[in-house]
């Protein structure tokens, strides 16, 4: 009897141990696969966050276009693959469209109240609105044209003067230079000539890019005790509070020379983007106060300058190491445009081998290889696969651009394969192109970066032929890249301009 009870009473837990096993691989065939992490890290020590997203890149060839990782206490997933970025960022948008809200991010976004690294909301929509309506409608960009053409031409009697005395040329700084005046008289109706402001406003700028991919303990560690004593032991909470109040102190004395009326803008013809949110801010319609202003300033700055830079960077730098290509896009242009002082935007429609050679630049480099990283507003299943509520998403554009599968000689470039009867765009339709994102969060300022870097590529081909500094060969440029949202090259570009024309 008594053998026959303990029989009995052990039989629930052979049960459990025979059925454990198979319960085990039941459950992880729901999850994405993924590399195996260690407790309280996660997957953390097995990618190099200076090149985030290539890292990730060769995870995916080893685990498949999706995949799960843990970085520390967040689940995150890798989408690398076109088909599944169209079931991410199209099919299921809505459920995958939310932004995660990091320390950084929400300090310096005014507690997540713009429209790039806000929560999706109905305060979104309304910030997005304002975006693609007011800012950045296709009017507006047009009445913009006379601050983008005086700005290049500003920076190519720059690259002139460099190119008569012989002197090198830094087009990393030149670029970035030239795009942030864009942006900052587009926004502010200012031109900072004054060396210690234009420096003072670019250390911001530069400040803003850090600490919007800093990550601090406690992100990466939610909930877990004295993580955030150590971030203030490390001094982490009072750079980025000073960063703050420095970058607030800008946008308020922005704020109030508008609405002081003060002469700060000898250069705007019509209202710039600060005058237009004010107006909006006394429609009842618009719940906007001057912290949302702020946080929308800071989207232009980041989004309009950075970007446009790094693409017209990594596309001379392409340009210069395959000169049968910089020829054939110089030849076009200047057959185009004949004998003339500058392009303007009016001869852009017709330069279809320059755009090509940016939509090749945008493939191989696209200026925010993971885009921004989303989040689930609750459980979903893609591909068979259970993805949880509030689950990090990278969709990464780099490795989808790469892919052999949509893509002949993927690492080749190959401006050509964008001509003919080719019709893949980057405006969000075409998944195995998407270096602007897609869906309902794809970048609202797409018309105006392309403009700008059109304009920029065009005139730098059309006016200057271009070589690499004495003792320099093409073989020792290198594409190595700096961390951050965006990637920059991270050795400055130095060339040599001779005068055309």
């Amino acid at each position: 009897m008594l053998s026959q009870f303990l029989f009995l009473l052990s039989l629930p837990l052979f049960c459990v141990l025979y059925l454990l096993p198979k319960i085990i691989n039941n459950n992880s065939k729901l999850n994405p696969p993924g590399p195996r992490g260690l407790p309280v890290i996660g997957n953390l020590h097995q990618i190099d966050q200076s090149s985030l997203h290539t890292s990730l890149w060769d995870l995916t060839k080893r685990y498949g276009p999706i995949m799960s990782l843990r970085f520390g206490f967040n689940s995150a997933v890798v989408i690398s693959s076109a088909t599944l970025a169209k079931e991410i960022l199209k099919t299921q948008d809505l459920i995958f469209c939310d932004r995660p809200l990091f320390t950084g991010q929400r300090k310096i976004t005014y507690e997540g109240v713009d429209v790039a690294f806000s929560p999706y909301s109905e305060h979104w929509r309304e910030m997005r609105k304002i975006f693609t309506l007011h800012l950045f409608n296709p009017k507006r960009v047009q009445s913009l044209r006379s601050i983008r053409e005086d700005e290049v031409s500003s920076a190519m009697n720059t690259i002139h003067d460099c190119a008569l005395s012989y002197k090198k040329v830094n087009l990393s700084d030149m670029m970035k230079n030239v795009t942030n005046d864009i942006m900052l008289r587009v926004s502010f109706g200012k031109r900072y000539q004054d060396v210690q402001e234009r420096t003072k406003v670019f250390r911001l700028l530069d400040e803003i890019q850090a600490y919007l991919v800093d990550l601090h303990l406690s992100d990466v560690w939610p909930g877990l005790p004295f993580v955030g004593l150590v971030d203030q032991l490390m001094g982490k909470k009072r750079r980025l509070e000073k960063c703050f109040r420095d970058l607030d102190a800008f946008y308020q004395q922005l704020i109030d020379e508008h609405l002081n009326h003060q002469e700060h803008k000898p250069y705007a013809k019509e209202e710039d983007g600060i005058d237009i949110m004010l107006q909006l801010m006394k429609d009842k319609h618009f719940n906007l106060n001057h912290e949302h202003i702020k946080a929308m300033i800071m989207d232009i700055l980041v989004a309009g300058t950075d970007t446009g830079a790094a693409v017209v960077v990594w596309a001379m730098t392409l340009l210069i190491t395959n000169p049968k290509v910089m020829n054939k896009a110089q030849e076009e242009v200047r057959n185009l445009i004949g004998k003339n002082d500058k392009v303007n935007e009016d001869d852009l429609p017709k330069l279809s081998y320059l755009k090509a050679v940016i939509k090749e630049t945008l493939r191989l480099y696209p200026p925010v290889p993971l885009l921004v990283p989303r989040e689930t507003r609750k459980d979903a299943i893609v591909q068979g696969y259970n993805i949880k509520h509030k689950t990090l998403v990278y969709v990464n554009a780099y490795a989808i651009a790469r892919d052999p599968k949509y893509w002949e000689n993927p690492e080749e470039f190959l401006p050509e394969r964008f001509l003919g009867d080719c019709d893949i765009d980057f405006k969000g339709n075409d998944f195995e192109f998407i270096p602007f994102g897609a869906g309902r969060r794809i970048c609202p300022g797409i018309s105006i970066g392309v403009i700008v870097v059109e304009l920029l590529l065009a005139n730098l081909l059309y006016l200057f032929n271009w070589r690499l500094p004495d003792k320099v060969r093409k073989e020792d440029i290198d594409f190595d890249v700096m961390p951050g949202i965006t990637i920059h090259k991270k050795n400055k570009l130095f060339l040599l301009a001779d005068v055309c024309f």
